[in-house]
């Protein structure tokens, strides 16, 4: 028993390990014009598609990977978010 969760921790490690390499690699790459739109309209396009979907599990995962790309588009590096920040700093 101890074995197992000994590399049960040790895999959730190597999991919280990666995550954060890929978002630093995420964080030092360079924004490209428009980027939120395009997460934005595949987050879309994601939802409508689960939303047709005939599976359970089909829609679930579509649904799901279409409302992060919503969210990441809104809070992303590129987002909404940040534009919204600097349209409240000049007035």
């Amino acid at each position: 028993m101890n074995s197992l969760s000994t590399k049960v921790s040790s895999l959730a490690e190597d999991a919280t390990s990666t995550v954060r390499e890929v978002k630093e690699l995420d964080e030092r790459r360079p924004d490209f014009p428009g980027e939120h739109l395009f997460v934005l309209a595949a987050g879309s396009l994601l939802l409508l598609a689960g939303a047709k979907s005939r599976s359970m599990l089909g829609r679930g995962i579509m649904m799901g990977l279409g409302t992060a790309l919503i969210g990441r588009a809104a809070t992303g590096r590129g987002g909404v978010a940040r534009v919204a920040s600097a349209l409240t700093k000049l007035r």
